[in-house]
């Protein structure tokens, strides 16, 4: 009588290990003949079945990852003296609007990502004074100037003066890091660092800003990290049950451990597992809410194979002979038969062989 194959129960039948969204499958030891006839009713039937079938099969995965906003960085104070007032966390701030105050005196926000380094004034060149000019411009203070030009010129202190008017501020046609603070656009603060009253020193935080669009974060183990790939496609599951579409827009380079606790960036203690963090860009990110930070599951599309065969991993046998296969139940028999082993994902993988056919039935172990 033929030995049947053995049944792959357990973790450490089958491995999946994914290496730059591929899968690799590796054989373990068999279970015992005690333990695969614990599949099989007395008559050596499977306890259950499932049919083999025909479509797409993602090797996608869910992981946890946290709601947030964009771009976070740390403002420091541009210069001494007592924070008199500054914008409360969740404040949204656009060009020219107030970030916070030293002395009374403002300091206001520009677009630039060059940022303020010096006392801008008539002569200086350099790229400060063409993101000075732009601004300018954008907000009606230098019609005439030419914001490709990174000359501070006469016309440029003109504006600057304008501008200063406007904010009842002293008229120097000079601007710098007690005036001004340059960001890639609007802006929103995350947390003030310094309380008012407080006497922020040239360098210190006054308060951490992210951009205003909301954005995912979240960790995958090293091992997992080629199932992300830059402009991947996922889905989002929101707090409350609502769904956002997205890609990827940045993998890290490099692993980090998890905290074991459970606090790095896109939560989820991994006990200290070397993790990369992976960000994503959301297709409608305006039309978002929900507090910051807050949990989400995101789905990665991975590989898509189209119109395999496929039936649950935990149909599959390994043969006395070596190598898998199903054991296909037809007619009021069983027969083992050898596949091939294709790609994994959703807790089924992809089967091919010459005796598969769609609808057949394969038998599953019982629990």
């Amino acid at each position: 009588m033929r030995r049947r194959g053995k049944w792959l129960l357990g973790s450490l039948a089958v491995v999946l290990a994914v290496s730059g969204g591929g899968y690799a499958v590796t054989a373990a030891q068999p279970r015992s003949d005690s333990d695969g006839a614990k599949g099989r009713r007395a008559d050596g039937m499977p306890r259950a079945t499932a049919p083999v079938t025909r479509g797409d099969l993602s090797s996608g995965l869910t992981v946890e990852g946290t709601l947030g906003y964009a771009q976070e960085r740390k403002l420091a104070a541009g210069g001494p003296g007592v924070l008199t007032w500054a914008a409360g966390a969740g404040t949204a701030i656009e060009r020219d609007g107030k970030l916070y105050e030293v002395n009374g005196k403002p300091v206001r926000l520009m677009y630039g990502s060059t940022p303020v380094y010096r006392q801008m004034k008539t002569g200086d060149k350099g790229e400060d004074v063409k993101q000075l000019k732009r601004n300018l411009q954008a907000l009606g203070y230098g019609t005439g100037l030419d914001p490709e030009d990174g000359t501070f010129t006469a016309g440029t202190a003109t504006a600057v003066k304008r501008w200063q008017k406007a904010h009842k501020a002293a008229e120097t046609g000079e601007v710098g890091k007690e005036d001004i603070a340059f960001a890639a656009g609007p802006q929103r603060v995350q947390k003030n660092d310094t309380a008012v009253g407080d006497e922020p020193a040239p360098g210190k935080p006054v308060m951490t800003l992210t951009g205003t669009e909301r954005m995912v974060r979240f960790q995958l183990d090293v091992a997992k990290a080629g199932a992300a790939k830059t402009g991947d496609q996922v889905t989002v599951r929101l707090p409350g049950g609502g769904t956002a579409t997205g890609k990827i827009d940045s993998v890290g380079s490099t692993a980090n451990p998890d905290d074991p606790n459970g606090g790095g960036p896109g939560g989820g203690g991994g006990g200290g597992k070397p993790k990369v963090e992976v960000s994503v860009s959301l297709d409608n990110a305006s039309e978002l809410k929900g507090p910051d930070q807050s949990p989400v599951s995101v789905r990665l599309t991975g590989e898509t194979r189209k119109g395999v065969l496929s039936v649950p991993v935990n149909a599959l046998l390994a043969l006395s002979g070596g190598g898998f296969g199903v054991q296909v139940v037809e007619g009021g028999a069983v027969r083992d038969v050898p596949v091939e082993l294709g790609m994994f994902g959703q807790g089924r993988v992809e089967v091919k062989g010459d005796a598969l056919k769609e609808g057949m039935q394969v038998g599953i172990p019982g629990q």
